[in-house]
């Protein structure tokens, strides 16, 4: 099934990778490794088996809802949503681990869902899984088979495309297009008082796999992966979110962190015209995102909500390769990751090119806990501040490896030229740059770097590149 296919592609490239970045590196850049553990980001989604198939209509309201407990539905059944839909709310519904329930449009045709004249009030959401597992959602062939249609109204930043929550897991998402609205994919679990099962570490979510989606015209984050709050106070009914020490808790109020999910895969998706981040991720132990593309982010310029692809807080063991971002306004990539438990995180053969309108960096590390990292064979191209800024303010202070990396045309908004143009290091960080046949690349200019730029900066024939950078 695809899933194995892919399963074996990722072994494939992580076989490669230990080759190709550390076969010949330096005794103490040989200490570092690629995870074992990194092998097991593949999602165990489950093989489709053939059940019943039902074919669902919207009520007058253009609504469906679905109780999984009031529902013949189970694992195996395929339920075809006919027509255009305004909302559709899922709750308790529950496919097996060896076959998960299908939700997708009639082969053929096309299903619409969501509200685009949404302004407030409930009913808010395009596609809403509570409490569901072992579900595969999306079209039957394409991203264009499978609508969701958000809001584009004056309130449309609270109004949210596809929701996955309360410990809803081993969710599949593909084929998919999703427009405007708010936010477009948001799959996490709120902290509740009453439920101890939601706070960290008591449980976690298990398997979520987002791929073939097509995302555009999004108010906030395109995709709002895994929890971002460090603490969740349960004795408040808003702002419930805390990211300081604990030290700083309110006296009398108890404090828990959100669960998190494990084994997340995001790849072949498309990201454009959003208002925040585009691939945003948090909360996640063993997270793979690949072969995506993000461009035109950032549209709201808000410095707080700025990357093109973010690894946040709370993840552990990540790989991030062959991704293409470019084009947008803010970070390209920000890494907040953690070093907890020996967690390691890889970035490799990744594509970074242009953000030089507003100053920012191109890609800014700053983890915590000394996180084992490694960033290499990436290009980054044309960016407003330097290339590469790796930040030891929260804890980052074990050496990065950075090598075989191709770092062309930094800080377009003025400032030097000088070697840490490149890589910039500041608050305890390193970098512990390769050498020889392992040395990054520092160009001035695009020109000088001579590199098909509508070929994904592939370098021509004469460019003093060599092998070193992104290869699409």
């Amino acid at each position: 099934m695809t899933c194995n296919i892919a399963a074996q592609r990722f072994m494939f490239i992580l076989a490669f990778l230990v080759v190709l970045t550390f076969g010949s590196c330096k005794k103490n850049n040989s200490e570092f490794t690629i995870p074992k553990n990194n092998d097991s980001t593949k999602v165990d989604a489950p093989t489709p088996v053939k059940g019943k198939e039902y074919t669902l209509l919207p009520d007058a309201d253009g609504r469906l809802v679905i109780d999984g407990a009031k529902v013949p539905y189970k694992g195996g059944d395929v339920l075809n949503l006919k027509g255009k839909f305004s909302a559709i709310y899922i709750s308790k519904l529950n496919g097996s681990v060896s076959s998960p329930i299908i939700i997708r449009n009639v082969p053929g045709s096309v299903t619409t869902i969501g509200n685009p004249n949404w302004d407030g009030g409930s009913w808010a959401e395009g596609i809403s899984l509570v409490t569901c597992h072992y579900i595969m959602i999306g079209g039957d062939k394409s991203a264009s088979d499978f609508i969701i249609d958000g809001s584009v109204k004056g309130n449309r930043g609270s109004y949210f495309n596809l929701v996955i929550s309360k410990g809803s897991d081993n969710i599949e998402v593909r084929n998919l297009t999703i427009r405007n609205g708010g936010t477009g994919i948001w799959a996490k679990t709120d902290p509740v008082k009453s439920d101890p099962s939601t706070w960290y570490p008591n449980s976690t979510m298990q398997n979520l796999s987002i791929h073939g989606v097509v995302i555009s015209g999004t108010d906030n984050e395109a995709m709002y992966i895994g929890h971002t709050a460090t603490y969740w106070n349960l004795d408040v009914n808003t702002n419930n979110s805390y990211y300081g020490d604990p030290s700083g808790f309110t006296p009398g109020n108890q404090y828990v962190q959100p669960i998190k999910w494990n084994n997340v895969k995001i790849f072949n998706n498309k990201v454009s015209n959003g208002g925040a981040d585009g691939i945003q991720t948090a909360a996640i132990n063993n997270l793979e995102v690949y072969n995506n593309t993000v461009t035109n982010w950032g549209i709201k310029h808000n410095s707080s909500h700025n990357g093109g692809i973010l690894i946040g807080g709370r993840t552990t063991n990540t790989y991030v390769h062959d991704n293409y971002v470019h084009d947008g306004w803010g970070e390209l990539l920000q890494f907040f990751g953690s070093g907890e438990n020996g967690a390691k995180h890889v970035f490799h053969n990744n594509l970074f090119v242009n953000n030089s309108v507003g100053g920012n960096d191109g890609v800014n590390l700053r983890g915590t806990d000394n996180p084992a990292v490694t960033f290499t064979n990436n290009t980054i191209a044309q960016t407003g501040g330097v290339s590469l800024r790796l930040n030891g303010e929260k804890g980052m202070k074990a050496a990065i490896i950075v090598n075989d990396n191709a770092f062309i045309q930094p800080r377009m908004s003025g400032g030097s030229l000088a070697a840490n143009a490149y890589v910039y290091t500041e608050n305890g960080a390193q970098a512990l740059e390769g050498a020889g046949d392992k040395a990054n690349a520092r160009i001035a200019t695009v020109d000088a770097a001579k590199v098909d730029v509508a070929n994904f900066f592939l370098p021509l024939g004469d460019s003093p590149l060599g092998v070193t950078g992104y290869r699409k």
